[in-house]
């Protein structure tokens, strides 16, 4: 929540201006450093700074802007209560001020003042720290915790480089019009905005729309700067660009690339080349996704992955993402045959192996199957044979692939989507096994999807594999929709129960048979113990399961949701 304009104070810092020739037409030559940094690599994080500041100085820079908490990493969570980490950020940031000679340096990072901690941007020049302005709007929603640790500043800050004066503002004060509008008073004639602002694909072209809004309405011209690369669950697309004072895009940043992007930015004219937003969206989430997959792997210290081929589209999918991210040539799977498994799924996933050229494994396991059922057999009596025995099938699939990740030093990929974890449809200790789920917060039509997108840039997943019915193939005859809903109706249940918090009668009001939408929603709430205990996996949309799902396992709500059937009602 932002503070009211009226209580804002103000900061102006007129820095030294070293061109001998004043610029016309407030041309100011910018550096947009989208880096790609990792939470709590401090040396590393501070030599990508400094790389940065080097290059823009060649490329003669005015001024170079880095992202959010760059030196940190976002988001640093609950290093930020660790008085050593935030000793390392001053020193940090001390240590850049020495490096930013002869150019102007905006960066992002915690720093604590009078005992208060702020996400901080820091002006630096020359060896000296020059002006410092604190994030006043920090969000508390979804993924983000900021009030957790951060205190809100409540001075506007403008700088003047160059001979133009920039507005500071951190991200979420952006998406509020107070603090823009409190710099604009102070005299801004541009607004720079560091950001850590992370993908979900309607993000772009929400954030295109915000900015065009906000340079438009304070006729401001606007410098966007945001971090790129993978982080835990959360991906950010970079996505940083330079608007004129209508709102036009004349300056775009490639998403999901690392770099430092120098530009001269004429903040007092308007040009009419309008950049757009890429309206198909399957092509950056599958960037997203192959993006996560990288820096999980290389940030936590991996270099191969391995992962259960089934034959199926899933593990096709993830199949192809983790070769595209990582190479073949540090890409495994491993095809674990049953009696149920059928030829075609056999021969498809050796086809796909051979296609993508990825090192392939055969293991059958009828004998370790026997093996356990016979052990087994006197504990389980008469009982008859249910889903205990699918279930067998998969964590036996899922102690091969722990036990080769284990040897073999390589991360296990899970294959699970976001529709199967949502209701509960994968087994606890069998294929939810692995390290990361690239698919955790893929629907399974996207998984379609994006397996037709995936072809269409070379030969990946057979066709069969995307066309014939999804199965699990654990029971004769098996295919997912004898135990779910049709897809097209699940996913969309879903989505309106899980990202956009519909209430059960809206979903029914919207077309969907009643006793389905209370038999998935019960599905999603029952399986919360097994997602809460799921590897972690790259978000995509609104709201995955991880950090801004946060239901409890141990409730009777579901006992009692606020819905009755029209039956029930007469």
């Amino acid at each position: 929540m932002c503070y009211s304009l009226f209580r804002y104070s103000l900061q102006i810092v007129t820095l030294p201006f070293y061109d001998t020739v004043q610029k016309k037409n407030q041309t100011l030559r910018i550096a947009l450093a989208q880096l790609n940094v990792c939470v709590g690599d401090v040396q590393d994080n501070l030599r990508k700074v400094r790389e940065a500041i080097l290059h823009a100085r060649e490329q003669q820079a005015d001024v170079v802007v880095f992202p959010e908490l760059v030196l940190a990493g976002y988001p640093p969570e609950d290093l930020l209560f660790r008085p050593d980490f935030i000793a390392q950020m001053q020193a940090g940031v001390e240590a850049l001020a020495v490096d930013a000679h002869g150019i102007t340096v905006i960066l992002g990072a915690p720093v604590q003042r009078a005992g208060l901690l702020q996400n901080m941007a820091c002006v630096l020049r020359d060896g000296e720290v020059l002006a410092e302005y604190a994030k006043q709007c920090l969000p508390n929603y979804r993924v983000f915790d900021e009030k957790r640790y951060f205190t809100p500043g409540t001075e506007s800050l403008v700088i003047e480089v160059a001979g133009v004066k920039l507005g500071l503002l951190i991200c979420e004060d952006i998406w509020e019009d107070a603090p823009a509008k409190a710099a604009v008073i102070a005299g801004a004639e541009a607004l720079c905005v560091l950001n850590a602002s992370p993908f979900s694909y309607d993000k772009q072209a929400q954030r295109t729309e915000l900015l065009q809004r906000q340079a438009s309405t304070t006729g401001c011209a606007l410098a966007y700067v945001n971090v790129v690369g993978g982080q835990d669950e959360l991906v950010f697309d970079g996505d940083s660009m330079l608007l004129d004072a209508a709102g036009n895009i004349v300056f775009r940043a490639q998403a999901f690339v690392e770099g430092v992007f120098v530009q001269d930015w004429d903040v007092g004219s308007v040009c009419r080349g309008v950049l757009h937003t890429p309206s198909d969206l399957t092509p950056l989430i599958y960037q997203a996704i192959t993006t996560g997959i990288r820096d999980y792997v290389h940030k936590n210290g991996f270099s191969r992955v391995l992962l259960g081929l089934s034959g199926g589209i899933d593990s096709a999918l993830v199949l192809a993402l983790a070769v595209d991210a990582l190479g073949a040539e540090n890409v495994e799977a491993v095809m674990m045959p049953f009696h149920y498994t059928s030829e075609m799924s056999v021969e498809d996933a050796y086809q796909q192996a051979a296609w993508l050229g990825v090192n392939y494994r055969n293991l059958p396991i009828a004998d370790i199957y026997n093996s356990f059922t016979g052990l087994l057999a006197p504990e389980f009596g008469d009982r008859p044979v249910d889903v205990t025995e699918q279930n067998l099938q998969a964590r036996i699939r899922g102690v091969l692939l722990m036990s080769l990740s284990n040897k073999l030093g390589s991360l296990l990929l899970s294959t699970s989507n976001k529709s199967e974890s949502a209701v509960g449809y994968a087994t606890l200790y069998g294929d939810m096994a692995g390290g990361f789920s690239p698919l955790k917060d893929v629907y399974k039509l996207q998984v379609y999807q994006l397996a037709e997108y995936r072809n269409t840039l070379g030969q990946a997943i057979p066709q069969r594999v995307i066309e014939r019915p999804p199965s699990a193939e654990l029971a004769p005859g098996q295919v997912d929709q004898d135990s779910l809903p049709p897809y097209e109706v699940l996913d969309a249940i879903l989505q309106r129960f899980i990202e956009n918090d519909e209430v059960l009668d809206e979903i029914v009001a919207d077309g969907f048979d009643a006793a389905i939408v209370r038999r998935v929603v019960n599905l999603v709430l029952l399986s919360e113990y097994k997602r809460r205990q799921a590897a972690p996996g790259v978000r995509i949309s609104g709201r995955g399961f991880g950090k801004d799902w946060r239901y409890p396992i141990t409730s009777a709500w579901r006992k009692n949701l606020p819905f009755k059937t029209p039956k029930e009602q007469a």
